[in-house]
C-alpha cells in the first residue's frame, strides 16, 4: 500500500490501473507501447516485493539493481532504454498526481538504444520479393493473396506494420490510391500508393477477403484464415517467408518501411516529404531513420560542386 491524495493509501494494482488510463488517454500512446510500459512497471514492482518493499518505497538503488538484473540477463540496449523510460514516466506521473513526494527515477541513467538501421533491400531485390508474393497469390490461396497485398502496401506506403494491420476496408481508397493510417499518438495521416499495390489490394478485396470473412471480421482490411483481423506477428512471419522464398536478404516489415524511405530519397524525394509519409513528428527522427547512399551523395556533389 502506498500514499495518495489526502493521506489515502493506494495499492500498487490501483496505481498501475490509473497509470494505464493516463498512458492511453492523456499521452495518446499506442496499445503496444502502453502494454510494454505497464509490463515494465509491474516487473519493477514485483522486483521490489521480492525484497520486501512496497511500490512507493522504490528508490534509486532499487531501480539501479533492477536494471542491473536486466543487464545480467542479457537484455538489449533497446529493452533497457525502454524500461528506463517506462519507470521514469511512471514516477514522474506519480509525483504529479501527489502519489509520491519525490521522484526516485530523476537521476536514473539508462543506455540509449544502439542506432542500428534495419535491412534495406536494393530495388531489384524488392522487386523479386513482391513478384514472388504475386506468384504465390496466383495459386488462389486467399491468405497468399492477402500476403501479396500486405507486402505491396508495406513497401508502397512505408507504413508501420501496426498501422497496416489496424486499417479497415474503408481506410483504402482505390480511386485515389491512398491508405488512411493512424500512427503514434493516434495521429492520422493519408499515404499514397502506386498502381501495383492498388492492383494487389483490388484483387484481394474482390477475390480473397470474401473467402476469409466471418461474422466476427468486422471492418478489418487484412483477415486471417479464420476471419479475425491479422496481427503483427502473422504479417512479420509472412514477410520473412516471402523473403526466403524470393532468395533475398531476410527482411522484416520495418525493413520494408525503411526500404521505401531509402528508395524515395535515392529517387530524389525531399526529406520533408519522406517525413510526412512516415508520420514522424520531427524531421530529426526522419534524418536518423533514413539515410542517403554514399553513391547518391557523391553523384550530387560531382554534379553541383564547382570543385568536384
Amino acid at each position: 500500500m502506498g500514499p495518495g491524495e489526502g493521506g489515502v493509501v493506494r495499492s500498487a494494482q490501483d496505481v498501475v490501473a490509473r497509470f494505464a488510463a493516463h498512458l492511453s488517454a492523456a499521452r495518446g500512446l499506442s496499445e503496444h507501447t502502453v502494454r510494454a510500459y505497464l509490463g515494465d512497471v509491474c516487473d519493477l514492482h514485483a522486483f521490489a516485493r521480492r525484497r520486501g518493499l512496497a511500490w512507493h518505497e522504490v528508490d534509486l538503488p532499487v531501480l539501479r539493481s533492477w536494471l542491473g538484473l536486466m543487464v545480467a540477463r542479457g537484455r538489449s540496449r533497446a529493452t533497457l532504454a525502454r524500461r528506463g523510460a517506462a519507470v521514469r514516466a511512471f514516477h514522474a506521473w506519480a509525483v504529479r498526481e501527489g502519489l509520491l513526494a519525490t521522484d526516485p527515477s530523476a537521476r536514473l541513467a539508462t543506455p540509449q538504444p544502439a542506432s542500428v538501421l534495419p535491412t534495406v533491400l536494393p530495388v531489384d531485390a524488392t522487386t523479386r520479393l513482391v513478384r514472388h508474393a504475386e506468384e504465390l497469390a496466383r495459386t488462389g490461396d486467399p491468405v497468399a493473396v492477402r500476403d501479396w497485398a500486405a507486402v505491396e502496401l508495406l513497401y508502397a506506403t512505408g507504413a508501420r506494420v501496426g498501422e497496416l494491420v489496424a486499417a479497415d476496408v474503408d481506410d483504402v481508397d482505390l480511386g485515389d490510391r491512398t491508405l488512411r493510417v493512424r500512427g503514434k499518438g493516434d495521429r492520422e495521416r493519408v499515404v499514397p500508393f502506386g498502381r501495383p499495390a492498388a492492383h494487389a489490394v483490388d484483387v484481394y478485396l474482390r477475390t480473397a477477403r470474401p473467402r476469409l470473412v466471418a461474422e466476427h471480421s468486422g471492418a478489418a482490411l487484412l483477415l486471417g484464415r479464420r476471419g479475425a483481423r491479422v496481427d503483427q506477428r502473422q504479417v512479420r512471419g509472412a514477410v520473412h517467408r516471402l523473403a526466403g522464398g524470393a532468395g533475398v536478404d531476410d527482411v522484416a516489415p520495418h525493413g520494408l518501411r525503411h526500404t521505401a524511405a531509402t528508395h524515395l530519397l535515392q529517387g530524389g524525394s525531399d526529406l520533408r516529404s519522406v517525413q510526412e509519409l512516415l508520420g514522424h513528428a520531427t524531421l530529426a527522427t526522419t534524418q536518423r531513420y533514413t539515410h542517403v547512399s554514399a553513391d547518391r551523395l557523391r553523384r550530387s556533389f560531382e554534379q553541383a560542386h564547382p570543385r568536384a
